[in-house]
């Protein structure tokens, strides 16, 4: 359809607008409630759940990588003036000035022969995840160097208006197209060769990361503070900002206190501004800006209300201006002031105060007048706030965050390794300014490796640079991806964080906010020190991206006025588009209305925000990136749904029939919205009184994406649920990539049979595939997402195996392979190859892989490249990888203790440092044993404690036997009867039940469930008689049970558990070493040694702090009591004999040998170094 007859679609559909939305009840709600969900499937269809990560990423290499090379203008480098290396000539200078910006798409270097005839190849993800290599592309620049010399002319001052002017004289000129450094790729993103393949390396990747070193990194959406709008606050006095990113733009005004009489508080309030370094009084700038009298003044600042406070304030502001500049309403005297005051700062600006004016305030209005009008409305809103008529800005309130994504960090750390380049370049290029020199092409001064390093390092290190401090680095805005499974690898890209100086005073920064409502998930975030600062975004939010195309010429069609030095703005509304004031408008809810209708008919952008504040008069507009926006359904076209004939329908269409729109934080407290669809049907039958604007496509929405899949979340205590979204989910062993073969992870697990739960969500629904024969609607809701199996759990008590959270298991069911699980663990060593050596040519040894006879552990398994066959068996104490030196010395990498396993893949390859590497990855089969952590969908977990044969289980009339079996004490205080009704609802699904979802919010009635049950043919309450398996007899009492999902973590428990009778020690105070892989000791503290002086075990003390620690012998003299050492002396009779020997007495009697620890005699011996000797009582014992 092209775009004409779109245009009259549009037309034709202005009728509908102006019908009653009553015709909403015209439609079936069912039907409603199944639009909905396709509407949200098709709202994931399009962004996705990671678009904000690649959206900002594409944004930035289309539009803000060119804005920061334009931004440097030109350089200009001076010569360094030395007299002595001037020779005949000028002095020369040297402008650069930055051009274009070209990326290329990813690509290396290689040679098949080895012969140095190579040729570029596509580098894929997988290349530099393989290789260790950073995934990312050459930055080309268009750079224009001029030589010139400069001469002062005279000139006829009558023509050219100067007496003499500098007059450039250029020597040479040079255009060339550089390559400046290398900028790291997201994948998936607009530069990625993934981007237009058909088949992508893993179904679960969606790409949002990048690859640094073959490592997988990504950005953690940081909140900013919002620039966009004026600040008002009350923390240290009362000051209105108007902020910008140029620092000399900003402008702020404070009510202070100046006190007539020394040291006595409590004097008059009087208006200053600080603006350019310096401090101004209101009223003089206020005259310096054209305004001729005081009564314009007043007119300008326009405050209404007769205040007797108000006055005061602003008649001290006049007192304090004629005291510090007497005369300044006449001519240009308060201008000069002015002038005066920037002129006398540490730094004053180049440019005249005219200039700095036009320039600096404001500088989006041009005409002084408005800047003055501008001035007052500041005035008017910081007095307002004074006087309790105008709230103070909240710094929680998401209308006042942006979130800094890809773009935005990638932007403030690229601009700091371009400065250090600069800085470089002009510093070297100056050498060559001066006479006797050449100056070379440009290449030669600027240093590529200094931008693509110092990404590199900001990525590996996570240390990136501060948004307003320079020269200072922060933590938490980079992380490494986690693969534990795919909804962690998920949910990590949705995370957000709220970065703080000192996590004492955060104030309210913590709480939930009700401007999170939609925005972010208010359940998922961590307990600890980061509750409430690191979030989650909700399933429906967006992150908006800049939009460029200009709105200012729509927007006076939509009855817009423009800004008129002489027109009076009484009883009109001021318009603000992104903070900066842009017009006035006479009739400001047609205005609004009309911006909205054009939004909805894609004339303007869809991520437009406006909000019409009727309290102060204003219009505010936002267009700029870093705001979280949710869809919405807008009721009053929803009767335009009966028109739509396309059944599977985009939702760009949705959005461009304005059936659906994005709302943003501001924008949604004009809202009235609907927590569903049965409340706009609640409306029809007179219950409420509300007229309802917008409706929510669903209440799970609200909630983040681990949350969302819970089933009856909302059943919960809020800790529980925190719990599964935060931890367990995260740590569920679950199938984490469909590319095994070429990953080569440190650690990964994977599960032998993932399964779907019985139930479904919401959430899962709509992130699921169309088009699956077999499931329900012919959706397969998405099951990466959930890692896990479905368990038959019975509530019961069994030999008291399972109190304090532990579980009872089948063991029939663990060798039928439930649970069973997969642990992949790499083994990296690396050599430097030929090339890299010969350009060092160090005679130190040259290290390669082989097999050598190794005295540091067993090399059975080897093959005579030094790597082990695929299928070998280490175990701990083999050696994995054969590296030796050419002298002989072994470097091999050994199993430590507690590892080993069968040896999976072996990957031989090199990096694009010079260095070849190795990586052997070993297997190893987990059945689940005891110990291991387990835990529902509902923060219930569990360690195994007992392994139960399935003959002596309970078992019920149809003979299930359960596979695990939970302590009923795990409810009551966990308050999670979210379980149970997952059990009960995944039994009647289980025998056929066609009642399937648990969404949290819009869960099945218990009674529908307990129906469900019944027509299955069990009891309503889920309840079960059983036989006991040791004896056959029925037991008394009924037992609760049901399918439940249950996740396997990752904790287990061999790799934790750690013994050891004696073993390595420390060389110096011979004390057993910490670490477990190192067959360390365990650590027994003061704690223990308490309890064990409580029982009164001393035996057992004495052999655990003693024995088995740092036992030790040495000899006390006991007439002096002193150490007496081993030495060999000579004895009459020319002999020399071995033994302990007093020095101080010079005899050999009475030496007795004693058990110390270790650790005692050498204090004795350090205390000894120092001059203080130490005597020893003995007593035979």
């Amino acid at each position: 359809m092209g775009v004409s007859s779109d245009a009259m679609e549009d037309m034709g559909l202005d009728d509908d607008e102006f019908l009653d939305s009553s015709s909403i009840h015209d439609l079936d709600e069912e039907f409603l409630r199944s639009f909905c969900k396709k509407a949200a499937m098709s709202f994931f269809n399009e962004y996705g759940l990671i678009s904000h990560q690649i959206n900002s990423y594409n944004d930035f290499i289309k539009n803000n990588l060119q804005k920061i090379f334009d931004s440097f203008g030109e350089i200009v480098v001076e010569p360094g003036y030395d007299p002595s290396k001037k020779g005949e000539s000028e002095w020369r200078y040297a402008s650069v000035r930055f051009g274009k910006v070209d990326l290329e798409k990813p690509n290396f270097w290689g040679s098949e022969s080895g012969d140095g005839n190579g040729k570029e190849y596509n580098m894929l993800p997988r290349h530099a995840r393989l290789q260790n290599m950073t995934y990312s592309s050459k930055m080309k620049v268009n750079i224009r160097v001029q030589v010139y010399t400069q001469k002062l002319v005279r000139s006829d001052k009558f023509k050219t208006g100067k007496d003499q002017y500098i007059d450039r004289s250029i020597v040479s000129e040079d255009n060339r197209d550089v390559i400046i450094g290398r900028i790291p790729v997201m994948v998936k993103s607009d530069l990625c060769w993934m981007k237009e393949a058909e088949k992508g390396d893993c179904d679960f990747d969606h790409g949002g990361y990048f690859l640094i070193k073959g490592a997988e990194k990504i950005f953690i959406a940081q909140e900013q503070i919002s620039l966009k709008r004026l600040w008002i606050l009350n923390s240290q006095g009362w000051t209105v900002s108007y902020k910008s990113e140029m620092k000399k733009n900003r402008l702020i005004m404070k009510l202070v206190e100046v006190s007539k009489v020394e040291d006595i508080k409590g004097g008059e309030k009087v208006l200053t501004v600080y603006f350019l370094s310096t401090e101004i009084p209101v009223w003089i700038l206020f005259f310096a800006l054209g305004v001729s009298s005081d009564r314009e003044v007043i007119d300008l600042i326009d405050y209404d209300s007769e205040d007797a406070s108000i006055s005061n304030i602003l008649f001290a502001s006049i007192h304090e201006a004629d005291e510090r500049c007497e005369g300044f309403r006449i001519g240009k005297k308060a201008l000069n002031f002015v002038d005066k005051l920037v002129k006398g700062t540490k730094f004053p600006p180049g440019e005249s105060i005219e200039e700095c004016i036009s320039k600096y305030l404001f500088p989006s209005l041009n005409v002084p007048k408005l800047k003055a009008s501008f001035l007052g409305y500041m005035v008017k809103c910081l007095l307002q706030a004074y006087s309790g008529r105008r709230k103070c800005d909240n710094r929680d309130d998401f209308r006042n965050k942006r979130f800094d994504l890809a773009g935005e960090l990638l932007e403030r750390e690229l601009k700091v390794h371009l400065a250090h380049a600069r800085r470089r370049m002009a510093k070297v290029l100056q050498r060559d300014l001066y006479g006797d020199r050449v100056v070379r092409p440009i290449e030669h001064y600027l240093d590529a490796s200094i931008i693509t390093n110092g990404l590199t390092r900001a990525f590996s290190t996570g240390a990136w640079s501060h948004p307003f401090k320079r020269m200072e680095r922060i933590s938490g805005v980079v992380a490494t991806l986690g693969r534990t499974n795919p909804l962690q690898t998920m949910a990590e890209m949705r995370r957000t964080r709220q970065q703080v100086q000192y996590a004492g005073k955060v104030g309210d920064a913590r709480y939930p906010h009700p401007s999170h409502w939609g925005r972010v998930c208010f359940l998922s975030t961590p307990d600890g020190e980061n509750c409430g600062l690191v979030k989650n975004l909700a399933i429906t939010g967006l992150v908006s991206t800049n939009i460029l195309e200009p709105v200012s010429s729509k927007l006076i069609d939509c009855g817009l006025e423009e800004l008129v030095d002489d027109s009076s703005l009484r009883g009109k509304y001021k318009v603000f588009l992104n903070g900066e004031w842009v017009g006035v408008c006479k009739d400001s809810i047609s205005f609004v209305a009309e911006v909205r209708n054009k939004r909805r008919r894609k004339q303007l952008s869809h991520e437009l925000e406006i909000k019409r504040d009727e309290k102060h008069e204003e219009v505010r507009m936002f267009s700029d990136a870093g705001r979280i926006l949710r869809p919405l359904l807008v009721v009053e076209n929803l009767n335009k749904i009966k028109g739509y004939k396309a059944e599977n329908y985009t939702f760009e269409s949705l959005l461009h029939k304005g059936i659906v729109e994005l709302i943003g934080t501001e924008e949604e407290e004009d809202c009235r919205t609907a927590w569903g669809i049965k409340y706009l049907f609640m409306e029809k039958e007179g219950n409420s009184p509300t007229k309802y604007t917008h409706c929510e496509l669903d209440m799970s929405f609200l909630l983040g994406l681990s949350c969302g899949i819970i089933p009856f979340a909302n059943h919960d205590h809020a800790r529980r649920v925190l719990y599964q979204s935060q931890k367990h989910s995260s740590q569920a062993i679950g199938f984490s990539t469909t590319n095994p073969d070429i990953r080569v992870d440190t650690l990964s697990h994977q599960l032998h049979y993932p399964q779907r739960p019985l139930f479904r969500t919401m959430t899962s629904d709509c992130l699921g595939k169309p088009g699956y024969p077999l499931g329900q609607h012919g959706i397969l809701p998405k099951p990466e997402f959930y890692n896990g199996q479905n368990a038959i759990v019975a509530v019961n008590v069994h030999l008291g195996y399972n109190q304090e959270d532990s579980l009872v298991m089948n063991k029939a069911s663990l060798e039928r392979g439930m649970f069973r699980s997969e642990h992949i663990r790499s083994y990296k060593a690396e050599v430097d190859n030929k090339e890299s050596l010969e350009k060092r040519r160090k005679l130190d040894d040259c290290v390669n892989f082989g097999k050598i006879q190794s005295k540091i552990g067993r090399v059975d398994s080897l093959d005579d490249d030094g790597f082990p066959f695929i299928g070998a068996n280490l175990q701990s104490g083999d050696i994995v990888v054969g590296r030796c030196a050419e002298s002989g010395a072994d470097h091999s990498i050994k199993l430590k203790h507690t590892e080993r396993g069968m040896v999976q893949k072996v990957v031989l390859s090199s990096n694009d440092d010079g260095k070849n590497f190795a990586v052997v990855s070993l297997r190893q089969v987990r059945s689940p044993c005891l110990g291991d952590k387990f835990s529902s969908m509902h923060g219930q977990k569990g360690v195994l404690g007992f392994l139960e044969s399935q003959e002596n289980f309970p078992f019920t009339i149809q003979g299930i036997v359960p596979d695990i079996v939970i302590n009923p004490h795990a409810f009551p205080s966990r308050q999670t009867p979210g379980q149970l009704l997952e059990a009960a609802l995944g039994k009647g699904i289980a025998c056929g039940g066609s009642m399937r979802y648990a969404t949290p919010f819009s869960t099945l009635s218990v009674d529908a469930i307990t129906e469900q049950l019944h027509r299955a043919g069990f009891s309503r309450w889920g309840n079960e008689r059983v036989y006991n398996g040791r004896t056959g007899e029925m037991v008394r009492s009924l037992i609760f049970m049901g399918p439940t999902f249950y996740q396997r973590l990752i904790h287990m428990s061999e790799d934790k558990v750690k013994f050891r009778n004696t073993g390595p020690v420390h060389p110096l105070t011979r004390q057993p070493v910490a670490d477990r892989k190192r067959f360390g000791g365990v650590k027994f503290g003061e704690m223990e040694r308490d309890c064990l002086i409580a029982h009164g075990a001393s035996a057992n003390l004495h052999e655990r702090l003693f024995t088995l620690s740092d036992s030790s012998q040495m000899h006390i003299c006991r007439k002096c009591k002193n150490v007496a050492n081993v030495i060999q002396r000579a004895v009459p009779g020319g002999r020399k004999i071995r033994g302990p020997y007093c020095r101080i007495c010079e005899s050999v009697d009475d030496i007795v040998k004693v058990s110390v620890p270790y650790g005692a005699k050498l204090l004795c011996q350090e205390l000894f170094s120092m001059g203080i000797s130490l005597k020893f009582e003995t007593r035979p014992c």
